[in-house]
């Protein structure tokens, strides 16, 4: 059965779904909404239920959740419950994970590195159930722009303002999958980023 547990860190609700593995996560500004991302994220065929009192699993993927929004480097020492989404979704996911922290790569160059076109990365990244796990944030539009976020494009913007590192080159990342991704400095699409959110 899958167990569903909420925390609230610095005013952000975070709510995961897991088993063994991560089967679902979200995060908020209330516990409702977070929750019911989550609730949308699950097999509608698989029996859950909310717990009160957090395993150390559960204390365990909250403080990875709460250091990725803070900007941190985060070590994954989770499973994700990967078997059921399609193979194209998964390959997406894995190349996406992989992105550094003080980078992004864009819709199209992840495609070009998986196969496919950058309008079937978008729907991945729209559809992705590892919030912020895999970090989404991170893929961008063509021309460096922050392109499209469910959490909002204020959002988006605020996680990589919290991943600067101060890179000044663009470059070819191997991916463990095999092949290379091509990734930008997150200064590029910040800067672009802050004609619109400049009081931020």
């Amino acid at each position: 059965m899958i167990q569903i547990y909420t925390q609230t860190t610095n005013g952000i609700w975070f709510a995961i779904a897991c088993t063994k593995q991560i089967v679902a996560a979200s995060f908020a500004d209330t516990e409702q909404k977070a929750l019911s991302n989550l609730l949308n994220k699950l097999p509608f065929n698989v029996p859950f239920q909310v717990s009160f009192s957090l395993s150390s699993y559960a204390k365990d993927a909250f403080t990875c959740m709460a250091n990725i929004l803070e900007g941190k480097e985060v070590t994954y020492n989770f499973n994700f419950a990967l078997d059921n989404l399609p193979k194209y979704t998964v390959m997406v996911l894995k190349t996406v994970m992989q992105i550094p922290l003080g980078y992004v790569s864009t819709y199209g160059a992840v495609a070009e590195t998986v196969g496919g076109g950058s309008r079937a990365v978008g729907n991945v990244m729209a559809g992705n159930i590892f919030v912020p796990f895999i970090p989404c944030h991170r893929v961008v539009k063509a021309d460096l722009s922050l392109g499209g976020y469910g959490g909002g494009l204020k959002t988006k913007y605020q996680l990589l303002m919290k991943e600067k590192r101060g890179y000044i080159e663009s470059k070819d990342f191997p991916i463990k999958t095999g092949g290379t991704l091509h990734i930008y400095p997150v200064e590029v699409t910040l800067d672009k980023a802050s004609k619109i959110f400049n009081d931020l």
